[in-house]
């Protein structure tokens, strides 16, 4: 992680590109990288969605949309002095603190029984 963030940094310095890459900015190339990972799978169904890797063209395109994501992810980090990894691994603490898992009889949790469905928030 560390080698791409210092490959980004470098790829910006090259460029005088600094300048530019405040918080701010930084997190708005994000959500416009976000959305545009979102366009792909706008107007698909759950089933063409999960089969979007099969066609070389779209998945060269997701690919590419999520390359952009996480180039501008760390690149924010690095900005901010946020360890990524750090801060995943201590939300993911925190969301096992915060939604337990429950097992019901016969078999493994949905999260039917309480509408949990996912801990990103």
């Amino acid at each position: 992680m560390a080698v791409l963030q210092r490959r980004l940094a470098e790829f910006a310095a090259a460029r005088d590109w600094r300048p530019y890459h405040t918080p701010k900015n930084l997190a708005a190339a994000l959500s416009v990288e976000a959305a545009e990972l979102l366009e792909i799978f706008q107007w698909l169904t759950p089933e063409q969605a999960e089969r979007v890797m099969d066609d070389p063209e779209s998945g060269h395109r997701v690919a590419d949309e999520v390359a952009d994501v996480l180039a501008y992810l760390l690149q924010f980090c690095e900005v901010l002095g946020v360890d990524p990894l750090a801060a995943l691994a201590a939300k993911i603490d925190r969301n096992e603190l915060r939604f337990p898992a429950r097992r019901r009889a016969g078999g493994g949790d949905d999260g039917a029984e309480t509408g949990d469905r996912h801990s990103s928030e």
